[in-house]
């Protein structure tokens, strides 16, 4: 786990210590081991070290293969590297380090490029092949990795975070409108390009290559989930025995480490699942839980603390185990250094994760993590269930959009947007983004309800899922922590694609024979519906306690509808409601005045709202204003 930047000079200019090695500074939190340089002539990589694997000297970045044709800066895990590692030596290859990194340089050196779809892992890989000048960047299948690059036709700059591509003197800060209005619409971006303008996001199983003679990007997509090719024979004692094995191998795995390894503990059955399986190869298991100060909740965050569940489940693996408690008014100082961090802006709250990181990096390097569970395995139903009975594609396409429009419905942007920037703004464009991710996978069919579940399971693991992953990354690396998960091991992922819809929603054929006229509001209904997950709770029934086990949904949280009501309502209005704020230029002051006020009236509830406010106001101040946390 490590941070890369780097240098490509199509334009033939000389890449300059000075400039690569702020690049590299840039990203110092990611890497407080140690940092590497290397630059020829119009190429450099900026290397920063967090050590897992081979914490020696033989393991630093960047590393050159053995016949100096390649070298490589590399950020992540490969889990699958030892056979691998093999394979090449028989092939004659011959090693220096034990580390994960030479397996790359020694891979590509015998197979070329086409070697990185052999990997089960996380990773974010810039290589330079000497003999042909081409440059290659990839990231790993899920996008656990985050890689960005930007490109003006003379040079072309890569980091594993934007602000090392900041750091050079080729870029200038400008916003990207569409970006801006695509995030107030989804609080989220289903496409690749960032607030910045120019500067984008490598897709996941995805490898870029460029070379001099050509000044152009070649994209190439080698990977792609598919959960329309699903096994309709398979039974369900097989799913869920085949699911259990499955993924004590992926724990096994993803715990290959020379440094110290915990597990998080959120009291979720994921979670507790991922700590089980890792108390068998590690006793006293050191394990993290967040928890919130409820003193002042009311309402349905008066569950939102988990504390006791996790209590329940250290007690019952007897792991080593610590808290962190968030209050209130942790929000206000955290919040800037959040934003800083995250740079590119996703889905929700957030500040849970960097605390909770936070707290794991003072014992432990390496952390494991329950992401990934419900994506595969079907954890919202109340989503799915309110497009399944869905009559064909459009119609699958205008509820499901409506329900992803999680901040400000289209009727509302010329209220949001300053009249300044809105002829910059194409408002068709969520829409666009919404729709291109079901189109860019052409097996999906939308002729019944399974299709229709089918679907929605690959839509929120292309762009929810992704949301996750790049704020766990960010937040993670912040405090110098890895962050694994074992939901998202290639052999794992590859057999949940299969199991048939039916599987995993125990009540789906219940729901489909349902008389709605009898039920009424079938939105409300569906909000009822907590079978996700069926065949995943079976499969792990032996390793976690009851309660868990049939404990509902419960998502990583604070209770901020309560507390912008509360402690932070001050907070709130000093930093949106400012004349001198940094959004201005962007957001209108009245509309801003007008959530405020609905939210803290208790009129509606606009607490996703307002956390997004809140991280645009900050991110303008860092990044347009450079003000600094």
């Amino acid at each position: 786990m490590c941070g890369i930047t780097g240098i490509f000079q199509l334009d033939g200019k000389s890449v300059t210590h000075e400039v690569l090695q702020k690049m590299t500074d840039a990203l110092a939190h990611r890497g407080p081991d140690g940092q590497g340089i290397f630059y020829h002539q119009n190429v450099g990589f900026g290397h920063r070290r967090l050590s897992i694997l081979d914490v020696s000297d033989k393991g630093a970045q960047p590393m050159h293969s053995a016949d100096r044709q390649w070298v490589v800066v590399f950020n992540g895990c490969i889990y699958n590297f030892k056979s691998l590692r093999e394979e090449l030596i028989q092939k004659g290859h011959r090693f220096q380090s034990t580390s994960d990194t030479e397996v790359i340089t020694e891979g590509l050196s015998c197979a070329g490029p086409d070697f990185l779809k052999r990997f089960d892992g996380m990773f974010a890989i810039a290589a330079w092949h000497f003999k042909t000048k081409t440059l290659y960047l990839s990231r790993d299948r899920f996008g656990v990795k985050p890689l960005y690059y930007y490109f003006d036709g003379n040079v072309l700059l890569f980091g594993s975070e934007i602000k090392a591509i900041l750091a050079h003197p080729s870029y200038s800060i400008g916003i990207n409108h569409s970006a801006l209005n695509e995030y107030f619409t989804f609080q989220n971006l289903f496409r690749y390009h960032t607030l910045f303008q120019g500067i984008y996001l490598l897709p996941a199983a995805n490898t870029l290559a460029i070379q001099t003679n050509t000044r152009s990007l070649d994209h190439q997509a080698w990977w792609d989930y598919n959960f329309a090719d699903t096994d309709e024979q398979m039974e369900f004692e097989e799913a869920k025995l085949e699911t259990e094995r499955l993924l004590q191998n992926a724990v096994n795995r993803q715990m290959v480490s020379d440094v110290p390894l915990g597990s998080y503990l959120s009291g979720g059955m994921d979670s507790g699942a991922i700590t089980a399986l890792a108390c068998k190869q590690v006793p006293r298991l050191t394990t993290f839980t967040c928890g919130f100060d409820m003193s002042s909740v009311t309402g349905v965050e008066a569950n939102y603390d988990e504390r006791r569940d996790a209590e329940l489940m250290a007690n019952h693996f007897k792991t080593e185990h610590y808290e962190q408690v968030i209050n209130a008014g942790d929000l206000s100082w955290s919040l800037p250094r959040v934003v800083w961090h995250l740079e590119d802006l996703r889905v929700g709250m957030s500040y849970p994760n960097y605390y909770i990181s936070r707290l794991a990096s003072k014992f432990v390097k390496v952390c494991l993590q329950g992401t990934g569970g419900d994506e595969l395995y079907g954890g919202y139903p109340w989503r799915y269930y309110r497009v399944f009975q869905s009559i064909n594609r459009q119609d699958y396409f205008d509820q499901y959009y409506g329900f992803w429009q999680r901040l400000v419905p289209e009727e509302q942007k010329f209220q949001l947007f300053d009249s300044s920037i809105c002829p910059n703004i194409d408002f068709e464009g969520p829409r666009q983004a919404f729709e291109r991710v079901f189109l860019f996978n052409n097996s999906l069919r939308y002729d019944s309800p399974e299709q229709h579940i089918q679907n929605s399971l690959y839509f929120e693991i292309k762009t929810f899922l992704a949301g996750l992953l790049l704020v766990g990354d960010k937040l993670s690396m912040a405090n110098g922590l890895e962050e694994r998960f074992p939901f998202l091991d290639n052999a794992l992922v590859d057999f949940a694609q299969k199991i048939p819809v039916r599987h995993k929603l125990a009540d789906l054929e219940k729901l489909k024979k349902l008389d709605e006229d009898v039920f009424g509001n079938k939105k409300q209904l569906y909000k009822e519906f907590k079978d996700g997950k069926n065949v995943l709770r079976k499969a792990l029934e032996d390793f976690i306690p009851e309660r868990i086990i049939n404990r509902p949904k419960q998502g990583f949280s604070a209770p901020d509808e309560s507390w912008y009501r509360g402690e932070n309502a001050q907070y709130i209005r000093e930093l949106l409601l400012n004349r001198k704020s940094a959004s201005a230029a962007f957001i209108r002051k009245d509309y801003v005045s007008r959530i405020v006020d609905e939210h803290l009236h208790h009129r509606i509830n606009h607490r996703l709202l307002i956390w997004s406010l809140m991280n645009f106001e900050w991110w303008c101040r860092i990044f347009l204003n450079n003000e600094r946390p």
